[in-house]
């Protein structure tokens, strides 16, 4: 190793004196990585590796439609034995059997027991988004994000929905720009005049709780900021009509209607959902207008709306990895999502904003 001067050892947790640089890191011109000793550069080399792949890694060939690429991936991180799980975390293709065996059910009735569940863990899953949002800045990776998330969920003994959901690879879906939704966090560093949506889902007790939000990076343009103030605002709209006896399928003509008025786009391809004991269950919630989608609301039902809207076209595209939905033009999208329970004379946003949750818009 190189002796290159006083700097803070770069292995988490150390906070020593480090005058010592990777060799690997000044050929590969990688900034900032000082170790106290080669004991510590030991300790931490496999996961410190993980910048000399990001450094090297080229994008598989595809053709693109915006300025974004992927970046390299990290490996999937593990979660304690301990820890309640999911049926899909450990199912080699990350398959919710549970999930198959469902399709077709009516819409369930939840239960007071069940409720309270799902009040505790939509908090969780407030508190680790709002943790998330806290650490979104220009130069930060969407990797680190995902790191924060998985520990923040750790730490208060919830399984992160996303991981290995058929075979997802993080613990968080990180989309930024023109992506609409499951991003997967890489080693790609946020920039000045991104914006950046962060997907909570958790598991705690037995039962799932989803929101996301979109935020600003640093200095972000106008276009962009209208954007992500319309999405905000069909959201918000939609959840208005959240009652009983309101048909699933009237959502989507609210949504369609403001995202229009403002010269913006609904995606098709992603509706909401219910959730609760599964991930992903009965009803479905398109954000379109004219869609057929089947149900009524009745107290006890809790389901999703996370209407996706583009700043150009509403259709989408996949990148190689199977999981990113970008728009077909390159232009940018943004979303906001909350778990809603449909109550006696109205509703209940599950995973509402705390007072002092971070500014998103």
């Amino acid at each position: 190793m190189s002796d290159v001067g006083d700097h803070i050892c770069s292995t988490p947790g150390c906070g020593k004196q480090a005058s010592l640089s990777c060799p690997k890191c000044l050929e590969l011109n990688i900034k900032q990585s000082y170790f106290c000793s080669q004991d510590c550069f030991k300790a931490y080399y496999k996961t410190h590796n993980n910048l000399h792949k990001a450094a090297t890694y080229v994008p598989p060939q595809f053709d693109y439609t915006g300025p974004l690429r992927p970046f390299y991936v990290s490996p999937m991180r593990t979660v304690p034995p301990q820890i309640q799980r999911p049926d899909y975390a450990d199912h080699p293709q990350g398959i919710s059997l549970l999930e198959r065996a469902s399709r077709g059910n009516e819409i369930e009735v939840y239960t007071a027991d069940t409720i309270k569940k799902m009040r505790k863990t939509c908090a969780l899953g407030r508190e680790i988004l709002d943790i998330a949002a806290r650490a979104i800045r220009v130069g930060v990776t969407s990797d680190e994000i995902d790191r924060i998330v998985h520990e923040a969920c750790i730490e208060r003994l919830c399984y992160p929905s996303p991981l290995n959901y058929y075979c997802f690879p993080k613990s968080v879906c990180v989309s930024v720009n023109e992506v609409i939704c499951h991003g997967i966090p890489d080693y790609r560093e946020l920039q000045d005049g991104d914006i950046c949506n962060i997907d909570i889902s958790v598991y705690f007790n037995g039962v799932h709780a989803d929101l996301n939000e979109t935020y600003f990076v640093g200095n972000v343009d106008e276009d962009s900021k209208h954007l992500v103030r319309t999405s905000k605002e069909c959201l918000d709209k939609a959840i208005e009509l959240v009652r009983p006896g309101t048909m699933y399928r009237e959502l989507g003509k609210v949504i369609e209607k403001h995202a229009k008025e403002n010269k913006c786009s609904v995606v098709r391809t992603y509706c909401g959902h219910g959730v609760g004991k599964l991930f992903h269950t009965a009803p479905n919630v398109p954000h379109y207008a004219k869609n057929k989608a089947p149900g009524v609301m009745k107290p006890g039902h809790i389901f999703t709306i996370e209407p996706m809207i583009n700043r150009g076209d509403w259709q989408d595209i996949t990148w190689p990895d199977d999981w990113t939905s970008t728009t077909i033009d390159g232009k940018r999208s943004a979303q906001f999502e909350h778990t809603i329970l449909v109550t006696e004379n109205g509703n209940e946003v599950l995973t509402a904003r705390l007072a002092d949750s971070p500014f998103s818009v």
